[in-house]
């Protein structure tokens, strides 16, 4: 009896170590640390005179600067270390100004033929290397406002309803003014909203020739919009990184109104930052008459840049909070547009509005609230950043209603498909209860410090040398057999994590070396195995074969159950968690291949000729 496996089998197996040389190669390419400048505006880009500013001010600034590039997401700068790269930051924000975002960034240098087979590194977690933090401070007050306002309208058609006069309203430090101009309209108002909104504060005031009716949430109530604004806000941006494919983000409150968000191995941390700090909204309005009151009318601009306004009633229609599903796609005439679907509320409202407004005129406001930084010199001469907060708004489309509509509708006028994809990913992903602002972001660096992590390589690399010279020593021969399988199951693993565009954590680290002892226990059966067959008087040739074929089933058992609860890991944990499960998962997998399947390929290649060959076991 031969243990020969057909030469197709042999030509296999090396195809498939092959392919995994190959993508586990670009792992020895590491990132380069970059800034990626991108326009404030997603309808522009930016320029050669752009990128020369930003050269000009590093040069002048002696920062060294490794290569600058125009891309397709705008201008990339990249440097030799992570120490210019944040150096460069304020630099480069300061000489571009307001109208450009700077965002730090990770380039790879992974060669173009393994980029075009699609081979590229295994993305690094944020305990490692590779990623962005941002903080995020809510603003709750802004919460309680548009709640008011939305109140407001409700408020305003009561009083329209009973034919109560009153002259203006107004939104101010969360209190909500009426004002009149007789004491008994003010009597009529205060007893006609006490009974339809009982869940507020109504206080008289008289002011000159006017009265003044205001209208407050409870301190309870206050509390609980702002709670509900900071959960809804959490919800939001978790939608959002999903939307962006993130492995693995980290998404959670901290304090009474900031949010951390951690985006390891993200490449485009430019759009990332535009996407998740943009509190974009639309609104829904009717053209205003021109025998509309004054006070009830705002005038915008249109979105397009034509320098257009029109005249819009204030009270909304429906808002992008009643959007349950939005989508990208073109007109007719090839024009990008947005697929609207409302939920029954706001397609009720819709319809509401619409059937006694045919032949009118409704807008589509999109509101975008912001921050712009800017860095300027302080007292000492040193660059500090002042953050100022404000709000934009526009009209993207003005058009006529033609008949009573209702769920579902579109949005057109939008200039570009980047422009209407970003539009449809933020109202998809739900708007955000109130803005929020940049308070901080970084790139990070090893959470646990550089020292744990070069403490844990070591340890690693010491396991791994330990483990080899003990298969070396007890099973000569047989553990260089052993040894190869275990190197070339680590080369699989980082091509696997590479493919799968996973990322690899701290807690990763700790899978893999238990992998690496996995790896090596099939063997230690399967050769314990062959000793015993041995010590009992069989040949070498079936001895070889038993030991094989009678050790699969215990490391299957072993392997199948440890991989179930890899899997329930991942399903039910987060963060490293899943960074620990994913690299067991795959350790396990790869492990049973090289163990059983590449170990024995090279046995029979040795000892598979001769029946009476010695074993060196």
């Amino acid at each position: 009896m031969l243990n020969k496996y057909p030469l197709w089998k042999y030509l296999l197996i090396m195809l498939v170590l092959a392919l995994g040389l190959v993508y586990a190669y670009p792992n020895l390419y590491p990132d380069d640390p970059a800034l990626q400048i991108s326009t404030q505006k997603a309808t522009s880009v930016v320029d050669e005179r752009a990128l020369q500013t930003a050269k000009d001010a590093l040069e002048k600034a002696n920062i060294d600067l490794k290569q600058a590039e125009l891309t397709s997401a705008g201008g990339t700068l990249r440097f030799y270390s992570g120490e210019d790269q944040l150096s460069a930051k304020p630099v480069v924000a300061a000489a571009l100004g307001e109208d450009f975002v700077s965002a730090l960034n990770l380039v790879p240098t992974t060669p173009e033929w393994l980029s075009a087979i699609g081979a590229g590194p295994a993305k690094l977690g944020l305990d490692l290397r590779g990623g962005v933090h941002f903080l995020l401070e809510v603003d709750t007050p802004s919460a309680i406002k548009q709640r008011l306002e939305v109140s407001s309208s409700e408020m305003k058609t009561a009083l329209r309803k009973e034919r109560i006069r009153y002259r203006s309203v107004s939104v101010e430090n969360s209190i909500l003014s009426i004002r009149f101009l007789k004491d008994e309209d003010l009597a009529l108002a205060e007893n006609l909203l006490k009974d339809g909104f009982p869940d507020f504060r109504y206080g008289a005031r008289e002011e000159g020739n006017s009265f003044f009716l205001d209208i407050s949430f409870s301190e309870a109530e206050s509390k609980s919009i702002e709670a509900y604004a900071l959960e809804q806000n959490l919800t939001t941006l978790r939608n959002r990184v999903n939307e962006l494919g993130v492995a693995e983000p980290l998404v959670q409150r901290q304090g009474s109104n900031r949010i951390v968000v951690e985006l390891p191995g993200v490449q485009d941390t430019a759009a990332a930052k535009r996407i998740i700090g943009a509190t974009a909204n639309l609104e829904f309005r009717l053209e205003a008459g021109l025998e509309e009151n004054a006070a009830n009318i705002e005038t915008l601009t249109f979105r397009d840049g034509s320098g257009r306004t029109a005249r819009l009633e204030q009270d909304l229609i429906v808002t992008g909070e009643n959007v349950s599903d939005a989508s990208a796609s073109f007109d007719e005439n090839g024009q990008p547009q947005v697929n609207i679907n409302l939920d029954s509320l706001g397609g009720k409202q819709m319809a509401k509005v619409t059937r006694s407004a045919v032949g009118r005129s409704m807008a589509v406001v999109f509101i975008e609230h912001k921050s712009r930084s800017r860095f300027v010199k302080n007292a000492e001469g040193e660059l500090e950043e002042v953050r100022r907060s404000y709000s934009e708004k526009s009209i993207i489309s003005l058009a006529t209603i033609q008949t009573t509509l209702g769920n579902s509708f579109r949005i057109t006028g939008l200039d570009s498909p980047r422009e209407s994809s970003e539009l449809a990913l933020l109202l998809r992903a739900g708007a955000l209860a109130a803005p929020m602002y940049f308070v901080e972001e970084r790139t990070i660096g090893p959470s646990l410090g550089a020292e744990n992590i070069k403490l844990g390589v070591i340890s690693a690399q010491i396991g791994l040398l330990v483990v080899m010279l003990f298969m070396l020593v007890y099973y000569k021969v047989f553990g260089i057999f052993a040894n190869i399988s275990l190197a070339l199951n680590i080369i699989l693993l980082m091509a696997f994590m590479s493919l799968l565009s996973a990322t690899l954590t701290l807690p990763g680290i700790a899978g893999i070396v238990l992998t690496m002892g996995m790896a090596v226990d099939a063997n230690v059966l399967i050769f314990s195995r062959i000793k015993e067959e041995l010590a009992s008087g069989a040949q070498s040739q079936q001895a070889i074969h038993s030991g094989f074929n009678r050790a699969f089933t215990t490391i299957f058992d072993a392997n199948i159950t440890t991989l179930l609860v890899a899997v329930i890991l991942f399903a039910v944990g987060t963060g490293p968690v899943k960074g620990f499960a994913v690299t067991l998962s795959l350790g396990i997998l790869t492990s049973m291949f090289t163990a059983i399947v590449v170990t024995r390929a090279q046995v029979n290649l040795v000892y598979g000729g001769r029946n009476n060959k010695k074993l060196r076991i």
